[in-house]
C-alpha cells in the first residue's frame, strides 16, 4: 500500500517579483482558491474547442444571418451528412445552436449565447 504523502508548502525557489506577488494573493492557497471551479473550465474548454473548427464558425456565421434547415447548411457547406451531423452535435452541446422541430424539419438557429459568442469574435459585417 503506498503512503499517502502530506501536503506541505514547502519554499519554491522563485524570482522575487514573482514570490512578492504571490504572497499579494495569499500564496499557493490564495492562487488556488482564485481558480475557477473545473466544471467552469470544462464548459469554457468545450467552448474553444467549438469554435476551433472553421466549418463550425462558418455555420454559426450562416446561422447569424438566418436559421436553417440542416439541407441548406450542408449545400453550403458541401459535405456529407454524418460530417454535419457530427459539427451540428459539438455545437448543440457547447449550447452555440439549438434546433427546433417544424413538421418535418429541424430548424437550427444560434441561442443567445451563440449569438454573444459570435458577435464578440467576429465582425458579421465583413462579408
Amino acid at each position: 500500500m503506498a503512503k499517502k504523502r502530506e501536503s506541505v508548502e514547502e519554499p519554491l525557489p522563485l524570482p522575487q517579483e514573482v514570490a512578492e506577488a504571490l504572497e499579494r494573493c495569499g500564496g499557493i492557497m490564495g492562487l488556488t482558491g482564485s481558480l475557477p471551479r473545473d466544471e467552469a473550465l470544462e464548459r469554457e474548454s468545450a467552448l474553444y474547442r467549438a469554435l476551433a473548427d472553421p466549418i463550425r464558425l462558418k455555420i454559426l456565421v450562416m446561422l447569424a444571418i438566418q436559421p436553417l434547415c440542416v439541407c441548406v447548411i450542408r449545400v453550403v457547406l458541401g459535405i456529407s451528412d454524418s460530417k454535419l451531423s457530427y459539427h451540428l452535435g459539438v455545437l448543440k452541446r457547447a449550447g452555440l445552436i439549438a434546433g427546433e422541430a417544424q413538421g418535418n424539419w429541424i430548424i437550427y438557429s444560434l441561442t443567445e449565447m451563440g449569438r454573444r459568442v459570435l458577435g464578440r469574435r467576429i465582425d458579421l459585417g465583413e462579408g
